[in-house]
């Protein structure tokens, strides 16, 4: 009897000789006459990125002092705002502006007293924000044609009215007594409508960043503010946590070398997926090399491409020589399956006549492992087992080989095959 370990997606010659080392010493402690042996495939078979990465946009990684980039920084903005559209409200309503502001920008002290029966600034601009139709006619109104363009006609009704009714806008209206604190109030007020909208409209708006600019500018207009300069209270504050908080400045820094990492592990099951023929042929091969009866054990990948050879040549009625047993470890084969992703299976075939045992293993905090036996009811062939490695993801999915059980159903699997 021979075992012959496949390992999974994202596996290279020195990852491989240690955890083939493990699955080796472990297998011979239980079964001292058998042979172990790997079949090693990654660098022959698994990707590689051919043109060096010339695709992949900002593989070189900017320098610790490399300054934002502006674009990065403003994506960074509205990724905070779409996620709370009343953030900048909510800077404003908790800092404020300190005094008044003078002639030159400055701000200076207030002398606290204001005009019997002026409306304070603030007030005046919560005011027209009430005013704004909810459904502005789809012609004859520019808000109202770009609100239906984009796809954010259906929420903005909800959008002006959380907006306008929220606890932060009535504590950042009172607190701007004066023009120039209106104007940012309403620049501020524009982009939480705005961002509510799009929000709620989620991947069904079609919204370009000129537009949303446009609808921004529009609003503030309305509320008697000037879009085309931000606010610079919540912008400053907003636009350096947007950079520090939010995953799309961080993604496009590091695009590169996160892409070259992914690589082998993606890239290699896109790789079997377009070209599996080549791996099944020489998993083929080394099955056949050795008539002993064989126990094949299959990690991630591994056991999809296991799955694929052994249905594959079964339904041809040219059984693979030797195979009596297969284990599929954190494997994907039943989820490709349901999916109609597997080479070998269409969704809802039978395994054909001659497919030989199959031993699913998986552990449930695995995202990448998933149960054979429901997809197959009622097959006697197969069957599951859960292991528990307690680790989170992804540590998880390699941390079968270190469970005792996985070996003692393994071992219990052989005895029922009568192997030997």
């Amino acid at each position: 009897m021979r075992f012959l370990f496949v390992h999974g997606t994202g596996v290279r010659r020195e990852r491989h000789d240690r955890l083939f080392a493990l699955v080796r010493e472990r297998l011979t402690r239980r079964f001292p006459d058998a042979a172990v042996e790997s079949c090693y495939w990654g660098d022959r078979f698994g990707a590689t990125l051919g043109a060096g990465g010339r695709s992949v946009p900002g593989l070189r990684r900017p320098g610790p002092d490399a300054e934002p980039d502006p674009v990065d920084a403003e994506t960074a903005e509205w990724a905070l705002l779409l996620a709370d559209p009343l953030c900048e409200l909510r800077v404003l309503a908790e800092a404020g502006w300190e005094g008044r502001a003078g002639a030159d920008g400055d701000d200076v002290e207030d002398d606290g007293f204001a005009m019997p029966g002026v409306q304070p600034a603030g007030a005046r601009v919560l005011g027209l924000l009430a005013a704004v139709p909810p459904a502005p006619p789809r012609a004859g109104d520019e808000l109202g044609a770009l609100l239906y363009g984009t796809g954010l006609a259906a929420g903005f009704a909800a959008a002006l009215e959380t907006t306008a009714r929220s606890a932060e806008a009535a504590r950042a209206g009172a607190r701007a007594a004066h023009e120039p604190q209106a104007r940012e109030l309403a620049t501020a007020l524009a982009r939480a409508v705005t961002a509510a909208a799009l929000a709620r409209a989620g991947a069904e708006a079609d919204c370009t960043g000129a537009e949303r600019d446009r609808l921004v500018e529009l609003l503030t207009t309305r509320l008697g503010g000037d879009a085309r300069v931000p606010g610079a209270r919540a912008a400053a504050v907003l636009g350096r946590l947007a950079l520090r908080v939010t995953t799309q400045p961080l993604l496009n820094a590091w695009r590169g070398s996160l892409t070259v990492g992914a690589t082998p592990a993606l890239g290699d099951i896109l790789r079997y997926q377009a070209r599996g023929h080549d791996l099944r042929t020489f998993l083929h091969a080394r099955i056949a090399a050795d008539p002993a009866p064989t126990v094949l054990i299959g990690h991630s990948l591994g056991g999809i491409a296991l799955v694929d050879l052994l249905a594959l040549a079964a339904a041809r009625g040219e059984a693979v020589p030797g195979a009596e047993l297969l284990v599929t470890v954190g494997s994907q084969a039943p989820f490709l399956y349901e999916l109609g992703a597997l080479t070998a299976l269409e969704p809802g075939a039978k395994l054909p006549y001659g497919f030989p045992r199959w031993l699913n293993v998986y552990d449930r905090q695995d995202v990448l492992s998933y149960l054979a036996g429901p997809v197959f009811p009622g097959d006697p062939r197969v069957s599951d087992h859960e292991v528990g490695s307690r680790q989170p993801f992804p540590a998880c999915h390699s941390a079968y080989w270190k469970q005792d059980s996985l070996y003692e159903r393994i071992e219990q699997a052989v005895a029922e095959a009568e192997i030997g």
